[in-house]
């Protein structure tokens, strides 16, 4: 396994938790990166992610531990089409009823074609993965929406769902992301790597 020259790690702000990630942004980007965190249940994601050189995702594998389950899934985009493999063992749903949480959705995609417009992956709670229509896009005109279509991979069940997100510009060091109702002031430095994320994330290294 390769060594890889970059680490970047946050701290979360709405729990405890953090991300620890290993990259190699050359040409596109190849990053593993480790996410920890203690809500809705204690859980760890281990994950590997691939883009080509636009900075357009190839692959993405990931795995979730926690007290008594282990899920894990794979896409695979080729030929504008996506390929989602996942499967679990235990039973994530019954510590998250003992949480008081809801149930997650099956890992995976139920149907893969529902993604076909997305470019990128966006793991949930990661930082990291903000940056990939951000290289991608780059550079993003100012005060102009972004859309940009996303397979969505929530944690900690491993559920994959399509969903639209936009970027806009409001400065150099600084973008406005916007999914449903949900909007953030995100601040990111040269590279396109969060800084601050108001109420999930701030860079410590």
């Amino acid at each position: 396994m390769a060594a890889l020259p970059k680490a970047l790690l946050w701290r979360r702000l709405d729990a405890t938790g953090t991300e620890l990630v290993l990259v190699d942004d050359a040409a596109g980007v190849h990053a593993r990166g480790t996410l920890t965190a203690s809500t809705p249940v204690p859980f760890v994601c281990q994950y590997e992610l691939y883009t080509d050189d636009a900075w357009v995702t190839a692959r993405f594998d990931a795995t979730v531990e926690g007290a008594g389950f282990r899920r894990v899934v794979r896409l695979e985009r080729a030929a504008s089409r996506w390929r989602v493999t996942a499967s679990e063992q235990g039973d994530l749903d019954a510590a998250l009823e003992a949480a008081g949480r809801p149930r997650a959705g099956a890992p995976g995609a139920e149907d893969p074609d529902r993604l076909r417009s997305a470019l990128d992956v966006d793991l949930g709670y990661s930082p990291l993965t903000n940056t990939l229509p951000l290289r991608r896009l780059a550079p993003l005109t100012p005060d102009v929406n972004h859309p940009v279509e996303v397979a969505w991979v929530l944690l900690p069940g491993l559920e994959v769902v399509p969903n639209t997100q936009t970027y806009a510009s409001l400065g150099p060091d600084r973008v406005r992301f916007t999914s449903g109702s949900f909007t953030a002031d995100i601040m990111i430095d040269a590279e396109g790597y969060v800084t601050h994320y108001p109420g999930l994330a701030e860079r410590v290294g």
